[in-house]
Formats: C-alpha cells, sequence, structure tokens
C-alpha cells in the first residue's frame, strides 16, 4: 500500500459542493496547509450536486419547519453573493396555495412575515395560469436557481487558488488510526493518505467507509428519486411554480441544460429504504428499474396548471436522495455533524439543501481545528 510521505493536515472525502467547500474554508479560514480532495467519480459535482432542482431556498417551502425555513432565509443572501455567477434570476418565482392544502393562503403570509421573506400577491395575468377552484391564492416571491456547471466552474478555480489537491476517480474504502493521533485514508488502488483530521462529506455514501469508523449515530434513509426535465410551453418559460403543501409539484429552470425540472411529491421519490452499512446506496441506484414517471407528473402539475399539459418530457435525472429519519414528520432539512467516538478528529456532514452549507461552517467555527 503506498502511502505519502507527509501527513496532510486535513482530507475531505467527496467531491460536491458541500466537500468543495468545506476543502476551501479548512485552507481559507482555518489555516490549514495541506488539504486534500478526494472523490469517487471522474469529475466534481457530478452526483446530487449535479441531479437536483437548482433552487437557492429562501425559506418559503418549508412552512412545517420553520426552523429550516428561517436558516434558508438567512443563508440565501449569502450563497447569492458569494456565486452570484452562478445565480439565475431571470424569471419569476410563484408559489401557490392549493385549496386542499396543509397550510392556508393566511397561514403562508403569516408564516413568510414570521421568517423574514418578501412576497406579494401575483398580478391577475399570472394568477390565471392556475386553476382557480383547486388554488386558493399565488404569490410572486424572490427566489432563483443555480447553474450547477458554472457553480462547479468557479468551485474549481477557487481550490485551484487555494492550493487544494484533489484527487478524482478514487473510491475511499476505509479509515483506521495511525501513529502520532493521525488517521489513514485507504482508497481504491493502495493508496492510503495520513490526515489529522478528516472530513467526510460522501452524502448518501457516509456509513459505506469501513475500518474504524463505525457509521453515523443517526439514522438515515435514502430514496431513489427522478427529477424530470422538460421543456416547457411558452406561456411558462420564464416561470417556476411550486404548489404547496402537499403531495403537489414544483417546476423550476435547469440551467445547466436550458430546460425546466419537473418534481412530484407523490412520483418524485421511486423507493426508499433505511441505509445499511455493507448496501451502497449507489450500486442500489444503478440495479433499480429506473421506468419514468414524467407523464404521470405532467398530467398532474396540469390539473392546477392548465398549460403544463403540452410540456414535453426530454430526460429525467435518477439519484439518491439521503435524509435524516428523524426529519420526515416535519419535512425539515437540518445539517447532520458528527464527530466519530472513535476517531476524535473524523466528522461526519450531511446537508438537505445547497444553503445548509452556511450552518456547516458555523458549526465548524466552534470546533478546534488544527491545534499545535
Amino acid at each position: 500500500m503506498t502511502t505519502g510521505a507527509e501527513p496532510h493536515d486535513a482530507i475531505v472525502i467527496g467531491g460536491g459542493f458541500y466537500g468543495a467547500i468545506i476543502a476551501l474554508y479548512l485552507t481559507k479560514q482555518r489555516g490549514a496547509r495541506r488539504v486534500l480532495l478526494i472523490e469517487r467519480e471522474g469529475k466534481l459535482f457530478s452526483r446530487a450536486s449535479y441531479n437536483n432542482q437548482a433552487r437557492v431556498h429562501n425559506g418559503y417551502h418549508y412552512t412545517r419547519s420553520f426552523t429550516t425555513a428561517y436558516r434558508s432565509r438567512v443563508n440565501y443572501p449569502l450563497f447569492v453573493r458569494e456565486w452570484h455567477e452562478a445565480v439565475g434570476r431571470d424569471f419569476t418565482q410563484l408559489y401557490a396555495i392549493a385549496r386542499n392544502s396543509k397550510v392556508t393562503a393566511f397561514q403562508f403570509e403569516r408564516f413568510c412575515r414570521g421568517i423574514g421573506a418578501k412576497f406579494t400577491v401575483a398580478g391577475k395575468e399570472l394568477r390565471s395560469l392556475f386553476d382557480q377552484h383547486l388554488v386558493e391564492q399565488v404569490y410572486a416571491v424572490e427566489e432563483c436557481s443555480f447553474d450547477a456547471v458554472k457553480l462547479a466552474a468557479a468551485v474549481g478555480r477557487e481550490l485551484r487558488k487555494a492550493g487544494v489537491d484533489v484527487v478524482l476517480s478514487s473510491r475511499v474504502l476505509a479509515v483506521e488510526k495511525a501513529r502520532d493521533a493521525l488517521i489513514a485514508v485507504d482508497a481504491e488502488g493502495g493508496r492510503r493518505f495520513l490526515a489529522r483530521h478528516v472530513f467526510n462529506c460522501t452524502y448518501s455514501g457516509l456509513n459505506q467507509i469501513a475500518g474504524a469508523f463505525s457509521g453515523t449515530r443517526a439514522l438515515l434513509k435514502h430514496e431513489v428519486t427522478e427529477l424530470a426535465l422538460i421543456r416547457a410551453p411558452s406561456a411558462l418559460a420564464n416561470i417556476g411554480a411550486t404548489v404547496i403543501d402537499g403531495p403537489f409539484f414544483s417546476t423550476m429552470p435547469f440551467p445547466a441544460q436550458g430546460l425546466q425540472t419537473l418534481s412530484h411529491v407523490r412520483y418524485t421519490p421511486h423507493y426508499s429504504r433505511e441505509d445499511r452499512r455493507g448496501q451502497d446506496p449507489y450500486e442500489m441506484l444503478d440495479a433499480y428499474d429506473k421506468e419514468s414517471r414524467v407523464d404521470r407528473m405532467i398530467r398532474d402539475a396540469a390539473r392546477y396548471m392548465p398549460a403544463m399539459r403540452t410540456a414535453e418530457p426530454v430526460a429525467s435525472l435518477f439519484e439518491v436522495k439521503t435524509v435524516l429519519v428523524k426529519s420526515e414528520g416535519d419535512d425539515g432539512r437540518p445539517i447532520l455533524l458528527e464527530k466519530c467516538d472513535v476517531l476524535p478528529n473524523f466528522y461526519s456532514i450531511l446537508g438537505g439543501k445547497i444553503d445548509n452549507i452556511y450552518d456547516v461552517l458555523r458549526e465548524l467555527d466552534s470546533e478546534t481545528l488544527f491545534a499545535a
């Protein structure tokens, strides 16, 4: 087994948005001199960081989880300011309250005021896009999308400027205790790296690392999900629309491909299971029969927005979505930041939304890192 000569200050496992940003944070804000980022795929941002709805949340989505909504509201301007070159604002974002929603229009307005999120009642022309028998009210809100390709390019440039070493196409297999309180990270191809701190940012693969790491204490659940890519009808070409709160749908611009996404609370999740060590969720995804449900998504969405009947399916993005079991009841998306009992400087990190990264960094600010 090949071992690097000099230990790294930190190794980050997982080259999605979270892993990359944490590598930058350790280098630029915590003074780490040697940081290594290891990614199992052939390029950064190739899994969940790309295969998602590309929404930068501003809180509106989480009417049943005030904490998640409020944190999104706080984090939204931070993301927009820091990654402005990847942010898209050239569309109108609408939230519609269904008449059989779990919240009323009055409750939605009170909720928005509570988290400090701007909203206006949509004009007559925008309201006319919805079936008035099924929708109580429609609101124009402040929310944007992001281009995952531009974001990956921007983050990649920052990683190079910061001197972060990046190893691609290398899956981490195990972590072990090593000499002098170091952690040994064993990767495919017989490669071994040593580090003082290790950050496990592998999302769905959090508990698939063997060795001294016994897994997260928090229970995880994996879902095989389908995000449909559509060519929207002309009436909806510059519209993002979310119908809440219940088994409804959402459509958003997907700048990376010049299309729109369509997701549905009932039809986007195809299959789920609780996390089990030794059962790689990505292998579960590979083995799954990916029969699209986009026809059902479109039919149901068209009940609320009749113009959706002529939406043209183009493709579907299938991915594994991982959530904390404890959050299923209120649809919240808190972060997970756990320190391993056996390997004290081994951290497991999970976030449910792209803006959650700032909550992770805030938590890491209180950790003692790279002490002499």
